[in-house]
């Protein structure tokens, strides 16, 4: 049985403006579909199908167009951090009843086209509370934010980077119930910060993926996204 997926799509979107000025950024339209539409038909195709919305400002909208994901043969819930947002690690503390002991993260502007079912193996033998997927980077797709070696994640910072950090985070995640156990649901919290406390409890495994990845946070990612996947659709 797959992990169930939480999807972080709650934030403002504020790089991508005026073009979520009053839809939100994962209805942005890609290559003839809403980008969750095609976030949905690439997990579906990995045979993952239980999916968790965590939506913010202007969620309505994606419960409205997405809904029980039936469409696709998924079945979507819903959490809502809005409008007392508490971050990212705040929505998915709020997404854990619907959850489970174990699931995957993904941000809610990625499009990721790797071995899902490979990343779930990998972390159940590791034996860790979490494990991070990365990407060889060397500061190519963006600033690169990772040490990892060894089958494991031995520093991560997106904000302070050094010149030690070869990989990035790429966007995919697996986390425990328990790696969530000691936070609480009152004050905001990064996934960040999750990843961090884990690293120093030597509990973050890492697996790396080969295939860039794909993201529709700022203009130019969502134009890079839109050749990606037009000529998809194209057979190119």
């Amino acid at each position: 049985m797959s992990l169930p997926v939480a999807i972080l799509a709650g934030g403002l979107a504020t790089r991508l403006r005026p073009v979520t000025e009053k839809i939100p950024k994962s209805l942005v339209e890609v290559a003839g579909k809403p980008f969750a539409v095609h976030q949905i038909e690439l997990l579906r195709k990995n045979g993952l199908a239980e999916i968790v919305f965590c939506v913010g400002f202007l969620g309505e909208k994606i419960r409205a167009v997405l809904k029980d994901g039936g469409q696709w043969g998924v079945h979507i819930r819903y959490v809502v951090d809005w409008p007392d947002l508490k971050g990212t690690g705040g929505a998915l503390l709020q997404a854990l009843p619907l959850l489970g002991e174990s699931f995957f993260v993904l941000y809610g502007d990625s499009y990721l086209e790797c071995d899902y079912s490979a990343i779930e193996q990998a972390y159940r033998k590791s034996g860790k509370l979490g494990l991070m997927t990365v990407l060889y980077n060397l500061d190519q797709w963006d600033k690169s934010n990772v040490v990892y070696s060894n089958n494991e994640i031995q520093e991560y910072d997106k904000r302070n980077p050094t010149r030690e950090m070869q990989y990035i985070d790429y966007g995919l995640g697996v986390l425990t119930r328990e790696a969530l156990s000691n936070y609480r649901d009152d004050t905001p919290l990064d996934l960040a910060e999750i990843y961090q406390d884990l690293i120093s409890r030597k509990q973050l495994a890492g697996y790396e993926v080969t295939r860039r990845f794909f993201e529709i946070g700022s203009l130019a990612g969502l134009a890079e996204t839109r050749e990606h996947l037009s000529n998809e659709g194209n057979g190119q």
